[in-house]
């Protein structure tokens, strides 16, 4: 099963009173780089969210947002602050009387003043809270899962098509090159010839050098290579996991055929054969860097 590397999740669900929502979204990204962002009070969670991502993707940028809604868990008591109220009862008693003022003291007029009441919020059960939350993201991750491997089917599909194309290619080249060899071979005894008209040279190791020469623009062990990478490739698809690494250093290896192949040529055909494989392999480059 191949996975990319870009993908979404979203679940949303009321635990204990708290409705919990959290969003993944994953980037390219060379290594694993997660960040999480949720409210201050809920940090505790960090870890624990960082390492479920961990154990779902291998590398990527990954950025998980949540929002807590915790106004019915932390729902308060409201409390009279006795204290206070005496305080506050006491002044305006004596205030009253020094002034000889009309008595008009009420809950109302106390109920005024600050710190008369307080509310107390039960504490935040942090093992309750952190199993609701990781089992929220766990729920995001799985459909984070669903929409990466469904990218990476598409993705395998389009290298596998992009794959059968270069086969098809360097088997053109191969049907081309032993023609391009004679027709070399021919030319530079020619030359030889023409050169050494004058010079006694023995023929047979004229032929032999000639035919020395020859072979270093024969192509059969590049192509031979070739289709072994793309054996190899083929292979680690099927296999799935993270293979992107491992495929971008192959990618490098057909690179480094198509080149040498380009390099030892001299036909205008096998030339453009060339070409075309290099813009495939190019295509199939663009295509792994998205696989996780």
């Amino acid at each position: 099963m191949l996975n990319s590397m870009t993908g979404y999740g979203r679940s949303e669900a009321v635990l204990h009173q708290r409705s919990i929502v959290a969003e993944i979204r994953s980037v390219n990204n060379r290594y694993l780089d997660c960040s999480v962002r949720m409210p201050r009070i809920y940090t505790f969670a960090e870890d624990a969210i960082k390492s479920q991502v961990q154990a779902h993707v291998a590398r990527g940028k990954v950025d998980v947002y949540l929002t807590i809604d915790s106004a019915g868990a932390d729902a308060g008591t409201v409390c009279v602050n006795t204290p206070v109220a005496e305080g506050y009862y006491a002044a305006l008693t004596e205030l009253r009387d020094h002034f000889g003022l009309q008595d008009d003291l009420s809950v109302s007029l106390l109920s005024r003043f600050p710190d008369v009441f307080v509310v107390e919020k039960p504490q935040v059960d942090m093992e309750v809270a952190s199993e609701d939350i990781v089992q929220v993201v766990e729920m995001a991750l799985s459909d984070f899962d669903q929409m990466r491997r469904r990218e990476g089917e598409r993705l395998a599909q389009d290298i596998l098509s992009r794959a059968d194309t270069i086969q098809r290619l360097a088997e053109q080249v191969e049907a081309r090159s032993p023609e391009t060899v004679r027709e070399y071979r021919a030319r530079l005894e020619e030359r030889m010839r023409e050169v050494l008209a004058n010079t006694q040279l023995d023929e047979g190791r004229l032929l032999t050098e000639a035919a020395i020469f020859a072979d270093k623009v024969a192509v059969d062990e590049e192509t031979v290579r070739l289709r072994s990478h793309l054996a190899q490739l083929r292979q680690m698809l099927a296999q799935g996991g993270a293979i992107g690494r491992k495929l971008d250093f192959l990618i490098q290896e057909f690179n480094r055929e198509a080149n040498t192949i380009g390099s030892k040529c001299c036909d205008i055909d096998i030339s453009r054969l060339v070409v075309d494989i290099k813009a495939e392999i190019e295509k199939i480059r663009e295509q792994v860097q998205n696989i996780e």
